[in-house]
């Protein structure tokens, strides 16, 4: 036997293993999906799995079987094996008022939004009304933040205030979401990264301005909101721009190349995108919320579409870039265009290849440097506004890095330079004993909830020497009162009462304490394994339950007690629109079916089922630049609470840029098959 004869079969043999792997991670995220729909029931019942029943597995299975069959869709369509596109292009008899109105309006939508600065006057002009109306929307946040910069200001300017003498359980806003107090330095100080330092500088300040001057935060505030509503429109519309008029594309193509390069979007697909940005109350009410959470998400939309841009503009030169297809396919690499070594296949169809025929070359497009600029400022606001953003920010890196090493100048310039002095800033200021560091406390949510959920149901199951172990850190009687299954914080002691439960013993505990923390956990969970899998679902379910609505909504920050309390001026404006609204959006969330639009759940997992298709495609290229939406969504199962909408605002945002990338990819793959009218003209 030839080698030339060997070759197949190992062909063969490789593509059965890596079909296989590809299938498995796919059906490993349906289960997903489909187990926390399954037990979502349970839980809003505050039961048990071991309740878990034939009804509950006939809800997984139905859900199982959808997500698996969108999945399996997306795959298929993808691959242009339904001929959609002609569907959506073609009148029915009844159904062609909408269609026929974008035909004949085609070119005005489009010449209305073919520049980035006329999307922005689009998304300013479509929100207005919520800022105008609303004025700003927060939550306790801002007013903790508020305080500390306050007493930071109050302590450096010859008016101390209290701090580790004092008395009572609340003295400082360390003792609201407590910081243990062995981490204080000596010398009084009130700044803290809790609520990330850079913006507590940013949002105290201007509070604290805004008191001076008029008497009332309200100013200041509005003036936050009006910052963060215009830049929102600014990263919508340069991310969009990006999208639908690929004006990185115009130029810098060789003449001599046949290419086929994805070309501005339709109108159809216009209005699509900015429907699903205009319409939707969780991104309108977020242009005008201070809390930390849209902001990081405005950012990272801006971040998806220079990384887009990057990712569509990549050098590919011949049978160099062929043979790397082959490797991301899991294929054998080998001379001449040959997948298996007995035949040439010129015409042959990649799975992740860029828009252009088998053995041509698309030039090399550099990265302008006011992409890379733009790259390297939207990673310095996800790093200052949102704590995680350093390990999306870390892995998006390395993932860059494989996937277009080439481009390692970029990536050092726009990523690991911002991370590197970002991170080293944290540590001077750390180190100088110029701020408080966060607590550790913060990223055991999980961990405080098995153990309080143990201690409130099995407390009989927790050993002697868990208990020994554990009594320094958390009163395992007090965390059996406080234990609620969808929110960590009054396991970490949250809260401004001076009658408090402590669970967390933030002001007794010691670092060394902290050292047994893990093992008194794990002792804890082993004695009681079915009470510390409930603790775990019923704290993350709703994230991927799609018929879960929020335990805490967008809309909640537009709304709430804090903005009536605290800022009287914004909460009493126009009367009772605010509760109006409210009252609107609220009563639409909880519309079945049609209320799912409104929550993050239901984005999150679309961008699930979008990442097992393009697992499924080997897209192996987009999924670098991808994967940091599955950790935010590692981000989601740890957070302190259960289907927390603002946790989710990064994926709402993303998901419409998100599904037209993978149809620019479908669009490549098309191309090289032929039929690229076809497939173009509905993109």
């Amino acid at each position: 036997m030839t080698r030339n004869d060997v070759l197949p079969i190992e062909s063969g043999a490789m593509n059965t293993v890596w079909n296989v792997l590809r299938w498995t991670l796919a059906v490993l995220a349906c289960l997903w999906l489909a187990l926390c729909t399954a037990v979502g029931p349970i839980y809003r019942a505050d039961g048990s799995i071991a309740d878990f029943s034939w009804g509950n597995a006939a809800i997984g299975i139905v859900a199982f079987a959808a997500y698996f069959g969108l999945v399996a869709g997306l795959a298929r369509l993808s691959r242009g094996k339904w001929n959609i596109p002609r569907v959506v292009r073609e009148n029915s008899a009844d159904g062609g008022k909408p269609r026929g109105f974008l035909t004949r309006h085609e070119a005005t939508i489009i010449r209305a939004t073919d520049r980035a600065w006329k999307l922005a006057a689009v998304f300013i002009v479509g929100w207005l009304w919520c800022y105008v109306t609303l004025l700003s929307a927060f939550g306790a946040d801002l007013f903790s933040q508020i305080r500390e910069f306050t007493s930071f200001w109050e302590q450096s300017h010859g008016n101390p205030q209290v701090y580790l003498d004092g008395t009572g359980v609340v003295n400082t806003i360390m003792d609201v979401y407590p910081t243990a107090h062995y981490l204080w330095p000596t010398d009084p100080t009130f700044l803290t990264n809790q609520h990330n330092i850079l913006l507590t500088l940013l949002y105290g300040g201007v509070a604290f301005a805004s008191r001076s001057l008029t008497g009332a935060a309200d100013a200041g505030i509005i003036l936050l909101s009006g910052l963060q509503f215009v830049f929102a429109a600014f990263c919508c519309a340069a991310t969009a721009n990006r999208f639908l008029n690929v004006p990185f594309l115009r130029s810098g193509i060789s003449d001599s190349a046949d290419v086929s390069l994805p070309r501005s979007a339709s109108a159809v697909t216009r209005v699509i995108v900015l429907a699903l940005l205009l319409l939707n109350p969780i991104v309108v009410t977020s242009t005008i919320a201070l809390t930390k959470s849209p902001l990081f998400a405005f950012a990272f939309v801006w971040w998806f579409g220079v990384l887009y841009e990057i990712h569509a503009t990549r050098s590919r030169s011949g049978g160099a870039a062929d043979a790397q297809d082959d490797r991301e396919s899991g294929k054998p690499a080998v001379p001449d265009g040959r997948i298996d070594g007995s035949h040439p296949t010129p015409d042959r169809r990649a799975d992740d290849r860029p828009a252009a025929r088998a053995g041509e070359t698309i030039s090399r497009l550099p990265v302008p440097p006011h992409t890379v600029a733009a790259l390297a400022v939207s990673t310095l606001v996800m790093l200052a506004s949102a704590k995680y953003a350093l390990y999306i920010v870390a892995l998006q890196l390395v993932l860059a890095l494989l996937a277009d090493r080439r481009r390692w100048r970029t990536w050092t310039v726009a990523l690991l330079i911002p991370l590197l002095a970002f991170q080293g800033m944290l540590t001077a200021l750390t180190a100088t004993n110029t701020i408080i560091n966060g607590d550790g406390i913060e990223s055991k949510g999980i961990q405080l909830q098995q153990i309080g959920r143990i201690a409130q149901r099995d407390p009989g199951s927790i050993p002697q020497s868990a208990r020994e172990e554990i009594s320094p850190i958390v009163d395992l009687d007090a965390a059996a009162q406080a234990y609620f299954p969808q929110d960590a914080d009054r396991m970490k002691s949250s809260g401004s009462a001076e009658d408090k439960l402590i669970a967390y013993k933030w002001q007794t505990v010691t670092a060394d304490d902290m050292t047994r923390f893990n093992d008194a956990w794990m002792q804890i969970v082993k004695a009681s394994p079915v009470v510390a899998i409930d603790a775990l679902l019923a704290e993350c379910y709703g994230y991927f339950d799609v018929t879960d609505v929020p335990y805490v909504s967008a809309i909640y920050y537009m709304d709430n007690g804090v903005i009536k309390a605290n800022a009287p001026f914004i909460g009493g404006w126009l009367g009772g629109w605010r509760d109006a609204v409210a009252w609107a959006f609220n009563g639409w969330s909880h519309i079945p079916v049609l209320g799912w639009p409104v929550h993050g759940n239901f984005w999150t997992i679309l961008v699930l089922v979008v990442g097992a298709a393009e697992v499924v495609l080997r897209r192996w290229r987009a999924l670098a630049f991808h994967l940091p939406m599955l950790l935010l969504m590692g981000v989601m199962i740890t957070a302190p609470a259960n289907n927390f909408d603002r946790h989710m605002l990064p994926l709402v945002f993303t998901f419409v840029f998100l599904a037209l990338w993978l149809r620019r990819d479908a669009d490549a793959t098309s191309e090289i098959g032929g039929g690229s009218e076809e497939v173009h003209s509905a993109c």
